[in-house]
């Protein structure tokens, strides 16, 4: 018999407090399994979403793709089934009770392999839903998350039983009732599938320029119906997304490398500084070099703290 949900949810965040012991995304043991901690409201972070399930046990969080809004706390679990450019940003933490969550990685194969090993019904080929959503975890679905973070604890275990404790996990969610998001990504030849296509294609090419005839080729769609779908799919059009992944990469090579803002510009497609700088600052809230300056100073401020 499980245990009540709040117990379930206190034994999962002391085990992510154990196996974090500060603050970061920290990988675990399990393959794909990540912890999270978090113990002040955070900065909009911007990151490519891998197809991943995420849950929380402490805090809250807010996702934005595109202009949507997720926003999840204890009782949510939020699932991505392709990769999305996001901006994510813990919006309740604390020192005394600092954000906690979960995050399990998978991949269309593990859930191909889960539609061929069940009766669970698929719906029309036709059927493309968001890439993302948040739905209320149910106990049998935290049962298997416990499980899997268990083994932890006994690492010997992990081999054998962790693939079959996150089987049941993904099993749960296509059971929910957003488990069609998922499900029709992996189905190949629905418009959803071929979708996670060019969304592949974008990511692997972002800093090219292409033209949406080509995109709609390679997807085997009307150029109407890769818009109409892609847009359902992700929230945005193929050139806000390969905007967004461009932006993104700039963003992070700023950061990284004592590099020129226009030199970036070419090197993750823009023909224009100025409309780089126009684009990011749209995106960020800053030119580039003052919105690198500020970040910097305020991860000074955060090491000497």
């Amino acid at each position: 018999m499980s245990k009540p949900i709040y117990q379930q949810q206190d034994e999962l965040a002391k085990l992510i407090e154990r196996y974090s012991g500060q603050d970061g995304v920290h990988p675990t043991a399990i393959p794909s399994l990540f912890f999270i901690c978090e113990s002040i409201v955070t900065e909009p972070i911007y990151r490519v979403n891998e197809p991943s399930f995420c849950i929380i046990v402490q805090g809250e969080k807010e996702v934005l793709l595109a202009q949507e809004r997720f926003r999840y706390c204890p009782s949510d679990y939020i699932v991505a089934s392709v990769n999305l450019p996001v901006n994510g940003q813990v919006i309740k933490a604390s020192s005394d009770a600092p954000y906690l969550a979960l995050k399990l990685e998978f991949t269309p194969s593990q859930i191909v392999e889960i539609l061929s090993d069940s009766d669970i019904q698929v719906g029309p080929k036709e059927n493309t839903k968001r890439a993302m959503f948040v739905s209320k975890v149910e106990t049998s679905l935290l049962d298997a998350v416990v499980r899997l973070a268990r083994l932890l604890d006994n690492p010997k275990d992990i081999p054998v039983l962790a693939p079959l404790f996150t089987k049941e996990i993904l099993y749960r969610v296509l059971q929910g009732p957003h488990g069609d998001a998922l499900k029709q990504m992996a189905i190949k030849g629905s418009y959803a599938y071929r979708i996670r296509g060019v969304i592949e294609h974008i990511i692997n090419n972002y800093d090219r320029s292409f033209r949406i005839e080509e995109l709609a080729e390679t997807a085997n769609m009307s150029v109407p119906s890769l818009h109409r779908h892609f847009k359902e799919i992700t929230a945005m059009s193929p050139i806000q997304f390969q905007k967004q992944l461009r932006l993104q990469e700039a963003r992070r090579l700023l950061l990284s490398e004592s590099t020129d803002a226009a030199d970036v510009a070419f090197r993750v497609g823009y023909e224009s500084p100025s409309q780089f700088s126009r684009e990011y600052s749209r995106m960020f809230g800053f030119p580039p070099r003052e919105d690198i300056k500020r970040l910097r100073a305020k991860n000074d401020q955060e090491i000497n703290a």
